[in-house]
């Protein structure tokens, strides 16, 4: 009897240690996640845009593609109206550009296509940089912000249709001076004068 007792209570010895080891051991892992930061509780920009909550207007994704410092560039984007009003949000960059954004009601708009004309006719900053925007947000509420958004070119292939082309009627018309004029008129003359 007294050997038996003996091997019972080895046996439940050997069970209560396993059950501590799992017990440690199950403490161990789940104590990594209680100091650590959870992956899933941080808000961030999973593409190569930026994010920005502006009253209720969403932003996500927000860049701009140029092909150069100091040409235009195209805003990109998704813009969320979490409002029962429309909303505009007018985007202004360097040089004086801007470009007016008109989201409905409860929607989205997302721009980024070849035919989208929201185009900043002045970036300042080359491909690979940083652009410093300023946001006024208009409507059911007025908001404004400032957000410096990543600068693309055409590198990544899904930009690459998105450069703006400037086209000959987009570039300034320059008149000639007075001066200029009077001295073409001059030569002509002369030049009229002395041929045979």
């Amino acid at each position: 009897m007294r050997i038996a007792a003996g091997i019972r209570g080895t046996k439940r010895a050997h069970r209560l240690s396993l059950i501590a080891a799992i017990g440690i051991g199950a403490m161990a892992f789940t104590g990594c996640s209680a100091i650590n930061e959870q992956s899933t509780t941080r808000v961030y920009s999973a593409s190569d845009g930026v994010r920005l909550d502006l009253g209720q207007l969403e932003l996500r994704n927000v860049m701009i593609v140029s092909e150069a410092a100091d040409a235009p560039g195209r805003v990109a984007g998704t813009f969320y109206n979490q409002s029962a009003s429309d909303l505009t949000l007018t985007i202004s960059g360097a040089a004086g550009s801007q470009t007016d954004i008109v989201v409905k009601a409860g929607t989205h708009s997302v721009l980024g296509t070849t035919g989208d004309e929201h185009v900043l006719s002045t970036v300042a900053n080359a491909p690979g940089s940083m652009e410093p925007l300023e946001l006024r947000l208009s409507g059911a509420s007025s908001e404004t912000a400032s957000l410096k958004v990543p600068v693309m070119d055409g590198t990544l292939k899904e930009y690459k249709n998105l450069i703006p082309v400037v086209t000959p009627s987009a570039l300034p018309v320059v008149e000639p001076s007075a001066e200029v004029t009077a001295v073409a008129t001059e030569a002509a003359s002369a030049e009229a004068t002395t041929a045979p």
